[in-house]
């Protein structure tokens, strides 16, 4: 790493610390004028691919992602900090997935599961768009097959 003072090509570094995921902060001192300066260093992950329903692909949005959850849990009591784990959960496990090419179904079902645990509300508003209800009578077979399922825990 050059020196960014006197463009003297021998650095060492002094820390290295975890800045953000898949991002490292490091201190350096130049060997050469002595000054000491931060650098950081970043890990290129390779595009993600939703592939959409119409077989439409597009590239991987965490903020499309975050800004559904923000409208599946309006006006209920969770955090944005609670809402960017989640976002980040399901791009960590998007990331683990053998290939870049993602079906959006398979994003939905891995955001219902989150949600489904963190809050009900937000999973059935969540639910009604991923399932894109038709009527009443389909949105109230999900809300009995939930009962059901909660009985079947108790």
């Amino acid at each position: 790493m050059k020196c960014p003072y006197c463009n003297h090509i021998e650095t060492s570094v002094i820390e290295s610390r975890e800045s953000e995921e898949f991002r490292v902060r490091r201190r350096r001192e130049c060997m050469g004028c002595k000054k000491r300066f931060t650098t950081y260093e970043e890990a290129q992950v390779l595009d993600i691919q939703v592939i959409k329903k119409d077989g439409r692909r597009e590239k991987f949005d965490k903020m499309k992602l975050i800004s559904g959850l923000h409208k599946a849990f309006e006006k209920r009591p969770v955090s944005s900090e609670t809402i960017e784990k989640i976002a980040d959960a399901v791009e960590r496990q998007i990331r683990q997935l053998k290939s870049v090419d993602v079906p959006s179904k398979k994003i939905g079902e891995m955001v219902m599961r989150k949600l489904k645990a963190v809050d009900d509300v937000a999973y059935i508003r969540f639910a009604s768009v991923y399932y894109s209800f038709e009527d009443a009578k389909s949105f109230g077979k999900m809300l009995t097959e939930m009962k059901m399922k909660e009985r079947g825990r108790k």
